[in-house]
């Protein structure tokens, strides 16, 4: 896999970020390969494939989500599924839309930072969940229907078992 990371927000000091990296690669990862044992989705038969991962601030964020999905707030991840069925003309970020890759992944550390003090947990824990929930929308996962949703997180939470050191 090949994780593009582009940093629009920054952390205290470049070791954190490398650490953060090397975390949100192993969640992605994770997941990837989670759904080629579970699913036997085309990730089983295409190893060598791209994802796009933008880390931002709530306002870059608030800026997509109102363009995308006209909500005028910040959110803590996006996901662009360039592989989705029906998805709309424009939607993806990546400029390179070539079979091998996924789709894009954005991260507000803002958001993440807020979420992972008031859920009383590392930045790095909460922004390897929302990797792993932005990877699990670039794969077709959605909940918006209560059923959905349950499966989604039956998926989250093994996965996030993975990652107790964090």
């Amino acid at each position: 896999m090949d994780l593009n990371i582009i940093w629009e927000s920054h952390l205290k000091n470049e070791e954190e970020e490398q650490t953060l990296e090397g975390c949100l690669k192993r969640g992605i990862e994770a997941t990837l390969s989670l759904a080629r044992r579970e699913t036997g989705d085309f990730v089983a038969q295409t190893p060598d494939f791209e994802v796009g991962l933008v880390l931002t601030n709530d306002q870059a964020i608030q800026i997509l989500n109102r363009q995308f999905r006209g909500i005028d707030s910040p959110t803590d991840v996006l996901s662009f599924a360039l592989r989705e069925s029906g998805a709309e003309e424009g939607m993806a970020i990546a400029f390179d839309h070539e079979e091998q890759v996924l789709g894009d992944i954005i991260i507000s550390l803002e958001s993440a930072a807020r979420q992972a003090k008031e859920y009383g947990h590392s930045l790095a824990r909460e922004a390897v969940f929302l990797a792993i929930h932005g990877t699990l929308h670039l794969l077709g996962f959605d909940h918006v229907e209560e059923e959905d949703y349950q499966e989604m997180n039956r998926w989250e939470e093994t996965l996030m078992g993975q990652f107790r050191d964090l």
